[in-house]
């Protein structure tokens, strides 16, 4: 039975660390554009770290953003997630139906219409000359097709959402990606010699979610065995809980160093790329927020399955642009714009969520045990 709840209290309660997560994010990015800029040299260094386009460092960072957040998931949550299919229905509707569509149509109306006379040029792109214009299109296109299989983890740990649902949607769409991604990028790309990394997303899932998934299930089952219930809640996880965050900024530093000379090299093209990229991540998670509650969807499910739609694997994206279009290439260009809104927007929709969860029946256990902060 669900319960109708107050809104979550977002401001209020948060320690000031969180309370000013969005100002730090920024922060982190100039940091990290900086960084890029003075030690050019390091950057460079980090970025070679690589296996199948997968960046070593990044993936460190990744796993200690991810295992906090793994290690809290109580598993019967996704056991039960599987018997309740309609938040992950939702997702899958959404990110494979509607959103790269819409994607599609946002990039057409602003970069190939609206902004087509301040975008001038061409680049030469597998052997044929083609407009900056329909180069930033193909970058967002790779964006709108590639569903976030990683972060969502993190944005749903934010708004407090059903962890164990969260990760049967990332499952669910991690596996549909791996079906879909390329069928769908030939036939929006119009290209036939689409080359998809599969390396990168098998492995990118691999080490994002898997690695962390799987310490987190053997570390949470060997601590509630031999330190009890008690310990792992009031010791354990409140010395852990700051490392996700922290992991986050860390991750974020090192992105913008490895590309920041990109945004530095193209002010005006970041701001021209970024309005459909903003339109469309404000958009699906609109329909997917809508569509949860029109269905009765739980806020905890309600959260998530808004979330994980309206952000993107960008790292799928800026290896498949790389690897398809070149480094230098506008459509690579636009996949790191796609990084550089995605987490200052998501952050945003987060508040919205907090602060609207009073229009969504709660959940009683989670309602009242899944944080303090909630005031319900």
């Amino acid at each position: 039975m669900a319960i109708k709840g107050a809104a979550v209290q977002a401001g209020s309660k948060l320690s000031f660390f969180e309370r000013y997560l969005t100002v730090w994010v920024l922060l982190c990015i100039v940091a990290g554009i900086i960084l890029g800029r003075v030690f050019p040299n390091l950057a460079i260094a980090l970025d070679r770290w690589s296996v199948a386009q997968v960046s070593i460092p990044i993936a460190v960072c990744l796993f200690f953003m991810m295992y906090p957040i793994m290690v809290k998931i109580d598993f019967g949550q996704a056991k039960a997630a599987v018997k309740a299919p309609k938040p992950v229905l939702l997702t899958l509707i959404v990110n494979w139906g509607i959103k790269p569509f819409t994607m599609v149509v946002f990039s057409q109306f602003f970069l190939g219409w609206l902004f087509l006379p301040l975008i001038q040029g061409t680049e030469l792109l597998r052997g044929e000359t083609v407009t900056l214009a329909n180069s930033y299109i193909a970058g967002t296109i790779l964006l709108g097709i590639a569903p976030c299989t990683a972060m969502v983890l993190m944005w749903g740990y934010l708004a407090y959402g059903n962890q164990g649902h969260t990760l049967v949607m990332v499952a669910i769409n991690s596996l549909t990606m791996l079906f879909l991604y390329a069928p769908l990028g030939r036939w929006l790309l119009a290209s036939n010699q689409l080359t998809v990394p599969w390396a990168t997303i098998v492995l990118s899932v691999l080490v994002y979610v898997g690695l962390p998934l799987v310490a987190g299930v053997c570390s949470r089952q060997w601590i509630l065995q031999h330190k009890g219930l008690h310990w792992f809640e009031r010791k354990f996880i409140h010395y852990l809980s700051p490392i996700a965050i922290s992991a986050m900024l860390l991750t974020l530093i090192l992105l913008f160093a490895f590309k920041g000379e990109l945004i530095i090299n193209n002010p005006l093209h970041i701001l021209l790329i970024s309005v459909p990229l903003f339109l469309q991540t404000n958009l699906i998670f609109g329909i997917s927020y809508v569509a949860a509650q029109k269905l009765g969807f739980t806020y905890e499910d309600a959260a998530p399955a808004a979330l994980i739609g309206a952000s993107n694997h960008f790292e799928v994206a800026i290896a498949t642009a790389v690897t398809l279009f070149g480094l230098n290439s506008g459509a690579a260009l636009a996949t790191v714009v796609g990084v550089l809104i995605e987490v200052p927007v998501m952050l945003m929709l987060v508040e919205i969520c907090r602060r609207t969860a009073f229009w969504f029946p709660r959940h009683p256990e989670k309602a009242s045990l899944l944080d303090p902060r909630l005031g319900l």
